[in-house]
């Protein structure tokens, strides 16, 4: 029964988190990131932030126990216990989640307030897999029991862990391309919410008259993240499409395509794209210009120039598509002649 209850456990924590990590980066619409990269995110939520979580719980949680038992005179165990749910696990948790998320906010690949989203939510859902199989063996004494705690972890507690680190990621995403003075402010904000999300959630579940609350709470929140992550995304695609009227306009991009890159239904299809040019490459190659194109006019010093380098390197790219495109399609004509 305890082996069935661990294989069990294995496949219970793992395979809801990876259909999540799936819909997240399917929904990420305008410009996909590589899936490995949401994978690497995954994998640190799922063991590095884990990792330090317990290590960072326990250096944490000992001067916070010595300090109710001075307030309060009692070493009581369920007082220590919830303190450990509702002030270390918030502040701890939510911070090694959002180590590698910093990190990742500092490469060419993290791209603004949508990256973010889908990135921090990785990392949650790779946090939430972990921590799911951990109470599942742990807690789950019989089938009824283990069921139970299977569906409110994967629908509740797990999705907790997603929205905190994406709302955090918002946040970083947010504040990359202002000024210094702004980061300073809008990541420790994101951080704080991230907390208070973690704090709530913790707190109302851990009591059974507050449960529903907690869980109506968390409905709601993720609601709103997600329709938040629908704005970013409009953003988003309005910038890719002002971007790319610009380098029409100077005879980067055809303008007959205008009607066909911007928009993610259409780009897709077939006949519009010239013979000879690969579709997909000329897609991603077009919409990484735009946006690198707007992360220039956002940035100044060294990292406007290296952003510069960028758009041109992208720019030379499109142009040599369209000329192999032609030295092929003539070769192909004389050929034929």
């Amino acid at each position: 029964m305890t082996l069935f209850i661990a294989i069990a456990s294995l496949f219970a924590a793992f395979i809801p988190m990876f259909i999540y990590l799936l819909l997240i980066w399917w929904m990420d619409r305008n410009e996909r990131e590589p899936f490995w990269i949401l994978l690497l995110n995954f994998v640190w939520g799922a063991t590095g932030a884990i990792i330090l979580g317990i290590i960072g719980s326990i250096i944490f949680q000992i001067p916070l126990s010595e300090g109710i038992v001075f307030l309060t005179g009692s070493r009581s165990s369920e007082l220590i216990d919830l303190s450990g749910a509702i002030i270390t696990a918030p502040v701890v948790e939510e911070t090694t989640k959002g180590i590698f998320l910093v990190m990742m906010s500092l490469t060419r690949k993290f791209d603004g307030v949508v990256d973010g989203v889908v990135y921090g939510g990785a990392i949650g859902l790779g946090f939430g897999m972990t921590e799911n199989f951990l109470y599942f063996i742990s807690y789950g004494t019989d089938l009824q029991s283990w069921f139970l705690l299977v569906i409110i972890r994967t629908m509740f507690s797990a999705v907790m862990h997603c929205m905190s680190q994406a709302t955090l990621g918002g946040f970083i995403g947010y504040a990359k391309f202002k000024p210094a003075v702004f980061k300073f402010i809008l990541i420790p904000v994101g951080l704080f919410i991230a907390m208070l999300l973690h704090f709530t959630w913790n707190l109302t579940v851990s009591f059974e008259d507050t449960s529903l609350l907690g869980m109506a709470f968390l409905a709601i929140y993720t609601l709103s993240i997600i329709a938040l992550f629908q704005i970013a995304l409009y953003l988003e695609g309005r910038t890719i499409t002002k971007e790319l009227h610009e380098e029409s306009s100077i005879g980067i991009i055809p303008s007959e395509h205008l009607n066909y890159l911007p928009y993610v239904s259409k780009r897709k299809r077939y006949g519009w794209c010239p013979q000879g040019v690969n579709q997909k490459d000329y897609i991603e190659t077009s919409v990484q210009l735009a946006l690198r194109k707007h992360q220039y006019k956002n940035t100044k010093g060294k990292t406007q120039k290296s952003y510069l380098v960028d758009v041109e390197n992208l720019r030379y790219k499109i142009q040599m598509m369209f000329y192999n495109a032609n030295v092929k399609y003539y070769q192909t004509l004389g050929k034929q002649q």
